[in-house]
């Protein structure tokens, strides 16, 4: 019997230690608000199996496991809030505790807190994440208690199955007040690995989310790593968009030239039956820094190219007229600084990325009003 308790008591402590290090208690003199609870914004529709998930549930059993997965990262949302807080803490769940050997863990499964100064979004502080399932962290603290609009961006390579804001006792979290990014006719943007984040240091920097701050404009992230092979579910689900500004297809690195070939025209065939009037935007395949060295690399991507002109030269020959095609020169620079890997990209290849694109989005979204 005694040797009966004492193993109980063992289990119990251990079972303690386990908790502790995979579900962090809160912080005392802490209130937490579940995000549930806030607006929550980058997706299609609310028509999905969790709420930070980017797919329908569906398609779930329809298409690849590897695209289904990819849907359940949160790669691109972000809850928007305003708070009078001196001090604000953030607590989440990963679904994965994923890693990968290239990419920073608070672009990976961190998350990342601006703040509205002026007319601006502001980058505030990244949370970043603890090495087991749960994070409970402070983001920030000793402000002025003022009444601030706060933007949450999620993980990129993980999903977030829960997410809770905390301040201190007395103050309040609430809706927001300014509608910013303004979600009306939202940018809705397909691609790779590299358009869902990889390989950036944190959430805020994936170039969906510095496009739609420069815009103001809610951007969709569907970017699926390995994954972007035109299918037509895909196709479908953001035909399924009510009202979009406009589409951006920069599928191309996941793509062989023979498959572009062959499914290019319909994925796009797809999205102007449902959206007449709706501007799509043709980005080229990226250039890698390797491919000037490695002879098989650049013979692939100059097929891709040739094939992805010669696609959008017959749909303007078909009278098309909402298109638009933006050629991969100049996009990041001929100084490999924009690459981790020599194809995923930097912080610095997201911004030359942006600052390419952005205006061509902008010119584009003036076509739909």
């Amino acid at each position: 019997m005694y040797k009966k308790i004492i193993l109980l008591a063992i289990t119990a402590l251990f079972s303690l230690t386990a908790y502790s290090q995979n579900e962090p208690a809160r912080a005392v003199g802490y209130v937490y608000t579940d995000a549930a609870t806030l607006p929550l914004f980058g997706k299609v529709s609310e028509g999905t199996s969790a709420r930070y998930e980017r797919l329908p549930a569906s398609l779930e059993g329809k298409i690849r496991k590897g695209l289904w997965d990819l849907g359940r990262n949160s790669a691109g949302l972000y809850v928007r809030f305003r708070s009078d807080a001196p001090a604000l803490r953030a607590r989440w769940t990963s679904l994965n505790s994923h890693y990968m050997n290239h990419m920073c863990p608070t672009g990976d499964r961190g998350i990342d807190v601006y703040v509205r100064v002026g007319n601006e979004w502001r980058f505030l502080r990244s949370g970043r994440p603890s090495k087991g399932a749960t994070t409970d962290t402070e983001i920030i603290s000793d402000m002025e208690p003022m009444m601030r609009e706060y933007m949450v961006y999620l993980s990129l390579y993980d999903g977030v199955t829960s997410l809770e804001v905390a301040v201190p006792e007395g103050y309040v979290v609430d809706q927001p007040e300014v509608l910013s990014p303004v979600v009306r006719k939202p940018v809705v943007m397909y691609g790779t690995s590299i358009l869902q984040g990889g390989c950036v240091t944190r959430p805020g920097m994936v170039y969906t989310s510095i496009i739609s701050r420069r815009l103001d404009r809610e951007v969709i992230n569907l970017g699926f790593s390995g994954n972007a092979k035109l299918d037509e579910e895909i196709a479908y689900w953001m035909a399924s968009v009510e009202d979009p500004g406009v589409f951006v297809l920069d599928n191309a690195p996941n793509c062989t030239a023979k498959l572009i070939g062959e499914k290019g025209e319909k994925f796009f065939r797809i999205l102007r039956d449902a959206h007449p009037n709706v501007p799509i935007i043709f980005v080229e395949q990226t250039p890698y820094s390797y491919a000037d060295f490695d002879m098989k690399t650049r013979k692939d991507l100059d097929d891709k190219v040739a094939v992805q002109r010669a696609l959008f030269k017959k749909l303007k020959a078909d009278g098309e007229k909402l298109i638009w095609y933006i050629p991969a020169k100049g996009m990041v620079g001929d100084d490999g600084d924009a690459f981790v890997d020599g194809c995923h990209m930097t912080d610095v290849g997201a911004i030359r990325y942006a600052d390419l694109v952005t205006p061509v989005i902008r010119k584009a979204l003036k076509k739909n009003k």
